[in-house]
């Protein structure tokens, strides 16, 4: 597959370090972080980000643009501390109780005891590549949705580079929202393309493909959040400005999911990461949180697949978090196939078991922006509708996380039908689509390990008939799933074939299977975090693998602490750890040190 790079604007200069989740044109490196001594800095730099820690650790005293996470009966001191010190403010952001500022002297500003930690605004990009033909019939078909549910009534944060309006998204785009300026209200427009293309896989009529190119969910609505450029980046600022406007606003305007199908590397815990930090927030306010997993699934030197390397904000304990397989253009599932360039799990700080599903996110044709970057520059992705090449064709784990927003957006009206006046929770909603999934297989037959394919590829079909199902006002431990409205049958026909539902739900290191989720149960409250909050017994067997104390076992993949093993190897994203150090597995601090012979 050839690949060839996309514009990047200049002014990020950690714009290389980002993750593209898109299946990259350019082959991006995290660089390994070495650790920094925390003693000789009275452990302020414990307060700083990986990524800080790096430019202390160089005495790098130029101004960078932070994001400082205060205690909130502090947040007038250190404001105050902000302005004293000459650094400029740029945001304020209510929900996690932080400042976007431009700063020098990181570790005086940690000193600070009103601070809580201080993470780079890392840039974020949406890159694509380039892919042969596949029609879209054939993913609606693969994922087995159903006619019937198409989102009424069902609206979807697009948070992204914008939405170019067109006959395919006549009178369904109820707001749209320029974060790249602050947050104006303005017209609609996309100068990227990268956000048409992940709203049409959600939710194009297919008015101008006669249908063909049709979204899966194609009467929902949008509320559009610009926070990406005409590059296709931006700052993590700006989407948790978005992410924050959406929660704020989600009764007035109605939002029932948030896509976001872009990131960045990580470069520190969930627990502070400040993007993970709203994304929890939204999902507690009642939000499904679909994110894209990232590519970092190959070596891009090696092509070796690799684990650990999920981006943020995949790496939200909450999030329904998106890997990306294959169709292989036909609708059955026995040789689908996950994609290399799919990140696999864990989240790399945190060791959380990601992603929770794989959808369809490999050659999808939906709708092109024509005033945008990717139009203009790269003919060779336009695709011709019923009167003009109205349509791109996009690779990547936004594109399955676009797929799996239209199939929750199905799966809420679903619901709704049968629950008119009290909503399904995220939390819920995430366990039924894990639960209906399918396993999906390699060449030679086995299994995909979860680290891979989370609980299994997406089954719109599934899903959407056990939420139908579910009388969401049952008391906590009754049995909450109506038999007789829908029966739970525990598989699904696709493309001729019997997919039988993986019935697995993972909830951060715990892995739970049966019928837990016919049970209405603390688990599926917003208020309870996906995580390690929820424990059903000490020990989680999984096939062969064993979760035990602080190691957790995959297969041939060993998690141990912050470390990711393959084999003998220590593997982070994309990292080619040829020719490092070898011996003994060695860890000091977040160092990944080659642990060959």
């Amino acid at each position: 597959m050839r690949t060839e790079s996309l514009m990047m604007s200049p002014r990020h200069r950690l714009r290389l370090a980002a993750c593209a989740l898109c299946f990259g044109l350019t082959s991006m490196r995290v660089a390994p972080v070495a650790a920094v001594d925390g003693h000789a800095n009275g452990r302020r730099d414990q307060k700083l980000d990986a990524q800080l820690r790096q430019l202390v650790e160089r005495n790098d005293d130029s101004p960078e643009r932070v994001i400082v996470q205060v205690e909130r009966d502090a947040l007038e001191s250190v404001k105050s501390l902000l302005k004293s010190r000459g650094d400029k403010l740029i945001r304020y952001h209510r929900g996690i109780a932080a400042f976007t500022v431009q700063s020098t002297h990181l570790l005086e500003l940690a000193g600070d005891p009103g601070v809580k930690s201080i993470s780079i605004d890392a840039p974020l990009d949406a890159s694509q590549t380039q892919a042969p033909f596949v029609t879209d019939q054939v993913v609606r078909d693969s994922v087995s949705v159903s006619g019937t549910w198409t989102g009424a009534g069902v609206r979807v944060a697009l948070i992204d580079s914008g939405l170019e309006p067109s006959a395919d998204f006549a009178g369904r785009i109820a707001g749209f929202y320029d974060f790249t300026r602050g947050g104006v209200a303005t017209a609609p427009y996309d100068d990227y393309g990268h956000g048409t293309h992940v709203a049409g896989l959600i939710g194009s009529s297919g008015a101008l493909s006669g249908g063909a190119y049709a979204g899966v969910a194609p009467a929902v609505q949008f509320v559009v959040l610009k926070a990406l450029d005409a590059t296709g980046g931006g700052y993590t600022s700006d989407v948790i400005n978005a992410v924050e406007f959406a929660t704020a606003n989600q009764a007035a305007l109605g939002i029932d999911v948030i896509n976001l199908s872009l990131g960045h590397a990580p470069y520190e815990s969930a627990a502070t990461d400040p993007l993970v930090q709203a994304v929890e927030a939204a999902v507690r306010a009642g939000i499904v949180v679909v994110a894209s997993a990232g590519n970092y699934g190959r070596n891009p030197s090696t092509s070796v697949i690799g684990y650990g390397g999920i981006a943020s904000p995949g790496n939200a304990p909450s999030a329904l978090t998106v890997g990306s397989y294959m169709t292989q253009d036909t609708v059955r599932r026995s040789d689908d196939r996950v994609n290399g360039f799919s990140s696999r799990g864990p989240s790399y700080y945190d060791a959380l078991a990601k992603p929770d599903i794989v959808a369809p996110g490999y050659r999808l044709i939906a709708n092109a922006a024509k005033q945008g970057t990717l139009y203009q520059s790269y003919p060779t992705l336009r695709v011709w509708g019923t009167t003009g090449d109205d349509y791109l064709t996009l690779s990547g784990t936004s594109m399955a996380a676009a797929v799996t927003s239209g199939v929750v957006a199905q799966v809420i009206q679903a619901n709704r039908s049968t629950n008119p006046t009290r909503g399904l929770p995220p939390n819920a909603i995430k366990a039924v689509l894990q639960h209906t999934a399918g396993l999906l297989r390699d060449d030679a037959g086995a299994e995909y390990d979860a680290l891979t394919q989370g609980a299994g590829a997406l089954n719109g079909a599934g899903a959407i008939r056990f939420a139908k199902g579910i009388m969401n006002a049952s008391p906590i431990g009754a049995a909450w799933l109506d038999m007789a409205l829908s029966p739970d049958a525990g598989s699904s026909a696709i493309g001729g074939e019997t997919v039988v539902w993986g019935n697995t739900v993972v909830w951060g290191n715990t892995v739970v299977w049966g019928n837990t989720i016919h049970v209405n149960q603390p688990a599926w409250a917003n208020t309870v975090v996906w995580g390690n909050t929820v424990v059903w017994g000490n020990t989680v067997v999984w096939g062969n693998n064993v979760v035990s104390d602080n190691t957790v076992v995959w297969g041939n993949t060993v998690v141990w602490g912050n470390a990711v093993l393959e084999g003998n190897t220590v593997v982070w994203g994309n990292n080619d750890l040829t020719g490092l150090t070898t011996g003994n597995a060695a860890l000091s601090g977040n160092t990944l040190i080659d642990a060959r012979p």
